[in-house]
Order: structure tokens, then sequence, then C-alpha cells
């Protein structure tokens, strides 16, 4: 478990945020401790004026809120009455059980996790000292609970490494869906760190796949030559919309020059996966006597390789990018050599599909031999279940698994199932 302590001057934001997020079912109040009322009777007033009553008996004191956020590793699954039993005793320790609380359950991360909303004056108008509440009491109450609650332990680890903390599923970004800059920040953090890009047109490759671009703005502004950045939302048809977000203002700051040691560093981390995705080019060539170039993508999308043709104005095709998202790689063709530029491979495109059957990945991946001549079937790589499919505003025109590799998942959950006239032969057999 990870424990994190923010202290604030405005217990009503604090409640804003969390009821915010109930509102739109990203989160669910399940405790109110030393409140008149049952959890689900109360409305925002009511809890207000609680936290209200005891802030303006101390108004010399600006810092009276506390936003309590703790963290389990993404292996557990805590029920409701676990995670009131853990914020019970983890307020007792930091010295917080007397003091009015609400525990609100957060669903807006891929880790469970709870926040919990209080203040820091008491009944009797005394303040309750804050000054390095995380090592004093937060830090011992923590490694207790783990013990307590067979909780996997954090110990040693920081906050990323601990409980495999990710931000929300970088899901493609829904302009007025979602609020903008979260959207923007869950995308641009996990791509810059896990993905291997040598350049910003490399790292958009990806960012595009998620309706997100990085911009310099055009050469002849002050923002191109001051080396700034900004990070906006993309339509399904490319254009920037909304209100766009300077890189020093994301968390992780992914700022050019930041971003720019990063460069340097990729171009040796993405070495051992070259020859790898040659490898996946030349058979997908070698698969068709004649394709066109809209197959050579739909067949190449199988094996989770995004293949990006740059082209100007006129159409002229200039250029082409391979984002490898099994191994979190990004190659311009170029870089792979000339054979794989992206004039060499226009080269070889046709006007029709002529394909050696029995080697094309469509066929090796159990499809109909016709297959490759039909759009693939969209599916929702960030949510399971036909209802949430439904829901979803931007479909993806990725391979499902893109996701999960992003996320660091395996297929090892979506191994095939024996059908039951199998089973049942099986059985007799044994019998």
């Amino acid at each position: 478990m990870v424990a994190k302590i923010v202290s604030g001057k405005s217990i009503r934001s604090l409640l804003n945020y969390n009821e915010r997020k109930v509102s739109v079912g990203k989160a669910e109040l399940i405790m109110a401790s030393r409140f008149a009322g049952e959890a689900s009777q109360l409305g925002f007033n009511q809890k207000l004026y609680r936290f209200g009553h005891l802030t303006d008996l101390n108004s010399h004191v600006k810092t009276n809120s506390l936003h309590i956020m703790l963290n389990f590793d993404i292996k557990e699954n805590p029920d409701h009455l676990k995670l009131q039993q853990i914020a019970a005793a983890y307020m007792e320790k930091v010295g917080f059980g007397d003091q009015p609380y609400l525990v609100y359950k957060h669903e807006d991360a891929a880790h469970p996790h709870i926040h919990i909303v209080t203040t820091n004056i008491r009944e009797d108008g005394a303040r309750i000292n804050l000054h390095d509440i995380g090592k004093r009491l937060s830090e011992p109450a923590r490694k207790e609970l783990e013990k307590e609650f067979g909780l996997i332990k954090a110990e040693g680890k920081d906050l990323k490494d601990a409980i495999a903390i990710k931000p929300v599923n970088p899901e493609k970004a829904e302009y007025g869906k979602t609020p903008t800059k979260r959207t923007i920040t869950n995308v641009v953090t996990v791509v810059t760190r896990d993905y291997k890009y040598t350049s910003l047109a490399e790292l958009n490759a990806v960012l595009k796949q998620f309706n997100v671009m990085a911009d310099r703005g055009k050469e002849e502004t002050q923002m191109f030559q001051k080396k700034g950045l900004i990070y906006s939302i993309l339509d399904e048809k490319g254009n920037k919309i909304g209100i766009p977000f300077k890189a020093s203002s994301l968390n992780g700051k992914p700022t050019l020059t930041n971003l720019e040691s990063k460069f340097i560093q990729n171009e040796e981390k993405r070495k051992p996966y070259k020859v790898g995705l040659k490898a996946s080019i030349d058979k997908t060539l070698t698969s068709y006597r004649e394709m066109t170039r809209e197959t050579f993508v739909k067949e190449l999308a199988i094996l989770q390789i995004n293949v990006v043709f740059r082209q100007n104005e006129q159409g002229f095709t200039f250029g082409v990018t391979f984002v490898d998202n099994q191994n979190k790689t990004v190659f311009n063709g170029s870089d792979l050599g000339k054979a794989y530029n992206a004039k060499a491979l226009s080269e070889k495109f046709g006007n029709v599909d002529k394909p050696l059957l029995k080697t094309t990945l469509a066929y090796l991946k159990q499809k109909e031999a016709t297959s490759y001549l039909k759009p693939q079937k969209e599916t929702d790589y960030l949510k399971t279940g036909q209802k949430e499919q439904e829901k979803t505003y931007l479909r993806p025109n990725l391979p499902d698994q893109l996701l999960n590799n992003l996320l660091g998942k395996t297929d090892g959950d979506n191994l095939p199932t024996i059908p039951e006239d199998k089973k049942k032969k099986k059985r007799e057999l044994h019998l």
C-alpha cells in the first residue's frame, strides 16, 4: 500500500473534486465517519457544513483541509468493508480518528485506491499539527496496516514500481466527454515513459493513435524559436480541437528539452528491436505476389505494428513511420534501411491483392481466406462488454491488444477454450 497526503486551504474544493467524480460514475462514497446520518443520505451542503463548522472555529488557520490517498497494488481487489476498515485504522494511527472524514472509492485508474477528505481543526478549535505528518505518522501507519490486513508491501519501492500505478488507460481522447487536461496527461505520461522514440515526429506517430498531438507551432513563431511545446486533442479527422496545454503544466513536464534527452537514450534502447521489425515487414511483403498499400497496413496491424505514411498537401508520400506497439518502439522507414523507406515501399505496391494464402498473416491468424479484403471488426480495446462498447464515441482502428501491451499486460488471459463437445469426448475416454 502507498499513502499520499496533500494539505489544502479549501475544504469546498476537495469536496467538489470528489463529488464530481461521484456524479459521473467515477467514484463512490463508501464511508462517512462522525457525520449525522448514513453516507448515502448526506447531501453536499450537509457535508460542507460539517467541515465548515470546524474550520470556522479557527479562521486564522489557512491550511485547514487534508486530502489523503491510499493506493493498493493492482493485484489486490479489496471490497468495501475491507476498505472501510483500512481507512478507519489508518485515520486512528495518524491521529485523525476523532475527526469527521469522508471516504471515496475511485474507479478512474488501473489500481484500486481510496480518497479521504477531512479537516485538521478539532472540535475545540485547536489545530492538528501537519508538519512532516507523512514521515512521522503516515509511513509507520502504512507499514503496520500492510501486516494487519495482509496487503502487498511497498517497502523499498517508489510509487510507480510498488503498486504498478498507471494513469487512466490512455483511451482515445474524446473532447467534451472527459476532462481535456487529465486525458492528455494520461496519454502523454504513458507514451513518453514506455515508448522508444528518437524525434518529436516519431513521438507524435504514437500519440496520434490516441488522438493527442505534441506541437511546436510554426517555425516563425516565438514558441518555436524558444523550443516551446504544447499538447492538444485531435478529432477523428486529425484536427486539433479544444484548449492546448503547455508541456510544463503537465505531470512529468514532457517539455521539448526533457524529451530531447530521451531521444538520445532511446537510440540505443530501440536497437535490439530493429531486426525483428524488419523481419515482420519482409514476411508481410513476401506473403503476396502483389498487394495494395491498404492491405500492407492491415496485415502489419495484425502484428500490432501501426504504419504511418506521411504525405504533403499535394498528396505526395515522402515518408513512412512504423510504430511497433508490442515492443513499444518507433522507427522511420529510412532508419531500417533503403528498402524500407517510403519510395521503395511505394514501388512494391500494386492496385490489387494477389496473396499466397498459405503464408498471409491473416491466414495464419485463422481468419477467412478473404478476410484481407474485409475491414477488421471494430473493437473497444479499452473496455470489455457489449454495452460499454456501444457507449464508446471514438473507436480505435488498431488491434485489440494495443492497450494491453501499452499497460504491460500479456495474452495469458486470452488462451483458447476447449469446445464442450471435445471436453465430453475426453471425459468419455478417461472412463
